[in-house]
C-alpha cells in the first residue's frame, strides 16, 4: 500500500516496531528518518486524535511521505524537510519516537531528553555502525535489543526458497516516569 524507492520499513519489522511505539489516542509521536513513512501513518492510523511528525531530509521522499499519508488517511501527519538531529528542537514533546535511519549517539541523546516521562523509544539499524551506538546507548538507558531477520518465500527456477532481506537490529526502551518522594514513601 505504500509507495516507495526501497525506504521502507516492511510489514513485519513495522508490526515489531508498533508493538513497542504501543500508540495510545492522543499521543504525539516523532518519526525521524521517515523514508515512506510507514511507521508514522501506521502510527497515526491507530486513533484520529494521534499527532505524528515525520522528518525526512530528502524532498523527494518528504513528498512521498505526504501521498502516503493522504492515500491511507492521514492527511494530518506533519511532514518536516529536515536533518532529524537539525529538526528535533523544534518538535513538540513526543510519547514516542522511532528512528529508522540516520540513528547517532547525538541524535538519540535529544531524543532521549525530549521524551516525556512514559514515553517509547524504538530504533532500528541495519549497519554494523549503528549497531555499535545501539549497544552503548542500551548499556546507558536500559532498554531491550532484538535483532530481526525476516524471509520471503521466492522463486528458483520453477521451485521455492528462501530470500532472506536484511537483518535489522531494534532498541526499544521507556523513558521511566520519576515518582515523587511523599510522607507515606519510606
Amino acid at each position: 500500500a505504500y509507495e516507495h524507492d526501497g525506504q521502507l520499513t516492511k510489514r513485519v519489522v513495522r508490526a515489531a516496531a508498533l508493538a513497542h511505539l504501543a500508540p495510545q489516542p492522543g499521543d504525539v509521536m516523532w518519526d525521524l528518518g521517515a523514508g515512506a513513512g510507514s511507521v508514522g501513518i501506521e502510527f497515526a492510523r491507530h486513533h484520529p486524535r494521534n499527532e505524528v511528525h515525520a522528518v525526512e531530509r530528502d524532498p523527494e521522499r518528504a513528498e512521498r511521505v505526504r501521498r502516503n499519508a493522504r492515500a491511507l488517511g492521514v492527511p494530518g501527519v506533519r511532514v518536516v524537510e529536515a536533518a532529524s538531529s537539525a529538526a528535533v528542537a523544534d518538535l513538540p514533546r513526543p510519547d514516542a519516537v522511532f528512528v529508522g535511519g540516520g540513528a547517532t549517539a547525538a541524535l538519540l541523546d535529544a531524543c532521549w531528553a525530549a521524551l516525556a516521562p512514559g514515553g517509547r523509544l524504538v530504533v532500528h539499524g541495519v549497519t554494523v555502525e549503528t549497531e555499535l551506538v545501539l549497544h552503548d546507548v542500551r548499556r546507558r538507558r536500559g532498554g531491550s535489543m532484538s535483532r530481526i531477520a525476516v524471509e520471503e518465500l521466492d522463486d528458483i527456477g520453477s521451485l521455492h526458497g528462501w530470500k532472506p532481506a536484511r537483518s535489522i537490529v531494534q532498541w526499544s526502551v521507556e523513558k521511566p516516569v520519576l515518582h515523587e518522594d511523599s510522607e507515606f514513601d519510606a
